[in-house]
């Protein structure tokens, strides 16, 4: 999958080039613009599976974990196909090779990836799957081999474990991570994180590596919201 960005701003479109036949997976309504020689195609996300046991793989995944129910595939239908996307929020965008290491996705993080890349969603640990943000019951855990792009809000910052010591993040500023690595999540301190106000925090241990972004788009809302009018008003 070759591609480029239109700028380093916060707000860049990703231009995809296809050859004839290469296809590529995008989230739902990422699509800007395409040069009239690609096919668009919704698939329910099912990984595969079809009829009715796909389209219920595909509803559960959906009210499981606020992920699409569908998925975008393009298709380049000539030599020198185009395709230009866009994520949903403000930020920025990166490459992720999939293959020597898998990674578990925060939702929303995924935009585009090759046909050979897919992902699953697993069922996290009780403890996470009660109080998390990352996912809710469920996160994204990446298979096969190849290029991804994800997106994150505001700055992507890459810390690396080298099994030395723990790290503790925000949940709302966690966006992928190693399959390697074990986490928990939990209170920042006090009951429900009263104390601090800090909430919930993932507590990462072992090898690996941990993509952050660098603003909460849950607290920007928050700020925001008492400057928006009421539908009844």
């Amino acid at each position: 999958m070759k591609y480029n960005l239109s700028s380093t701003s916060v707000f860049p479109l990703v231009d995809i080039a296809l050859k004839e036949g290469e296809e590529v997976q995008i989230e739902p309504g990422s699509m800007v613009y395409h040069n009239g020689l690609v096919t668009l195609e919704g698939h329910m996300n099912s990984n595969g599976k079809k009829g009715i046991g796909g389209m219920m793989k595909a509803l559960g995944r959906s009210l499981s974990s606020g992920e699409s129910f569908f998925i975008t595939k393009v298709r380049g239908d000539a030599e020198n196909a185009h395709v230009t996307i866009a994520p949903s929020t403000p930020g920025t965008i990166r490459e992720l090779p999939i293959g020597p290491t898998q990674w578990r996705l925060n939702t929303g993080a995924f935009l585009a990836s090759e046909s050979s890349v897919s992902y699953t969603m697993q069922r996290q640990k009780l403890e996470g799957a009660l109080l998390g943000g990352t996912g809710g019951l469920f996160v994204m855990e990446t298979a096969g081999e190849g290029m991804m792009l994800i997106n994150g809000y505001g700055d992507l910052v890459e810390i690396t474990m080298d099994g030395s010591q723990q790290f503790v993040i925000d949940n709302e500023h966690v966006l992928a991570w190693s399959k390697s690595l074990d986490y928990h999540i939990e209170f920042a301190s006090g009951t429900f994180g009263f104390k601090t106000g800090e909430g919930l925090v993932n507590r990462f241990s072992g090898q690996g590596k941990i993509i952050i972004q660098s603003r909460n788009i849950e607290a920007f809302a928050g700020l925001i919201a008492p400057f928006i009018p009421s539908s009844s008003n």
